[in-house]
């Protein structure tokens, strides 16, 4: 997903190098708005993977940018 357009909170919809990941520090690439209103997560593309199963039913919104992985250089 890409774009400026604002989301939850009037979030940008587009992660920059500045978002970290809550779990390690590295860049994040997934946002995730959990449903019960406690916040915003920010995990990299690892930590994304490991808690999508269980976490992504809890959320209210899912923004996955690892696509741009494969296209950074």
């Amino acid at each position: 997903m890409t774009g400026t357009t604002g989301t939850l909170d009037n979030q940008p919809t587009t992660l920059t190098a500045l978002d970290r990941c809550d779990r390690c520090g590295a860049q994040a690439y997934v946002r995730a708005a959990l449903s019960s209103g406690a916040g915003v997560l920010l995990f990299c593309n690892h930590h994304a993977r490991a808690v999508e199963d269980s976490l992504r039913p809890k959320t209210i919104e899912w923004i996955d940018e690892s696509d741009r992985l494969a296209t950074a250089k």
